[in-house]
């Protein structure tokens, strides 16, 4: 008898202890977390997709970058194991590091060149390239739970019938804008950017990185994202290009990118629209079929 009593108390207080962690994960994914939750910022996006990274199985590709890259979803690769850690207002060599750290990388890595201005944020990189932490451990039930809870309430699309949405989607015509105000607003910005000391610091910084991920067997391709035609004229994007292209001659490196500029359209003259990115994207995967079959890969 005072077996099965003991046996009685032992259940419940896994069902209570059970009870409080699911209680807790839906009042993290609710309320949100000091520990797992980032603060509300415009990067809410982009630091639930690095979290996401370090704590899921390692991907094939991962894209890194500045918001120019950002436009550039996920979903709209076909290749299922994609994650995108560009970051807006960030630098391409944060997500590179934090890549470039973890004990598994992915196969191919591509790396948004246009925005080189800006400095790394050592922050991120620390947070999410370092060892697991033991409060993560502990907390890995109530990390389990949470994410039982997301994929029960944001399942992921059905891949064909997203697939049919964004062929219907660039069936359309362009759109039309009336983006003058911000095209020569951001122009203007372009134009009195002094992007040298942080563009060498930066591409120096990515060619060890690079070089270290070639070691070991990581396919890497720089990539340059379409700006309109005024912004690519500018100051600021034609010296980060001469600068880039200085430090990185190598034409194997750099993955073309070349889709149908009278098909692009920029709402801000900088960022692709929804149709615009669904292209590049498109692009960049004819390219890395063509590129990845011309040499097979060293892993």
């Amino acid at each position: 008898m005072r077996q099965l009593s003991t046996l009685s108390w032992l259940v419940k207080c896994a069902v209570a202890a059970a009870a409080v962690l699911l209680a807790c994960g839906l009042a993290t994914v609710r309320f949100g977390s000091a520990l797992q939750q980032p603060a509300v910022t415009t990067r809410d996006g982009s630091l639930v997709t690095l979290n996401r990274y370090v704590r899921e199985p390692t991907p094939e590709l991962v894209l890194v970058g500045s918001s120019v890259a950002w436009r550039l979803k996920e979903e709209y690769f076909s290749r299922p194991r994609v994650r995108n850690l560009a970051l807006a207002g960030g630098s391409p060599v944060t997500g590179l590091e934090i890549v470039a750290k973890r004990i598994y990388p992915p196969k191919i890595v591509l790396i948004e060149t246009n925005i080189l201005s800006r400095a790394p944020d050592s922050a991120l990189i620390e947070r999410f390239s370092g060892s697991v932490r033991t409060d993560v451990l502990l907390l890995r039930p109530v990390r389990t739970a949470v994410a039982a809870y997301e994929t029960w309430n944001h399942a992921a699309p059905d891949a064909a019938q997203a697939r049919t949405e964004q062929d219907r989607l660039l069936r359309q015509p362009p759109d039309s804008y009336d983006n003058k105000l911000y095209l020569d607003r951001a122009l203007e910005q372009m134009n009195e950017g002094e992007p040298t000391a942080p563009a060498r610091a930066n591409v120096v910084r990515m060619r060890q990185l690079i070089d270290d991920l070639q070691r070991r067997g990581v396919r890497v391709f720089l990539i340059h994202i379409p700006f309109a035609p005024e912004i690519e004229g500018s100051r600021l994007v034609r010296m980060t290009g001469e600068i880039v292209h200085e430090a990185f001659p190598d034409h194997a490196l750099w993955l073309p990118i070349d889709p149908a500029r009278s098909e692009l359209r920029w709402a801000d003259g900088v960022h692709l629209d929804e149709r615009s990115a669904l292209i590049v994207v498109r692009a960049i995967e004819g390219a890395l079929t063509e590129r990845t079959a011309a040499r097979p890969p060293r892993w």
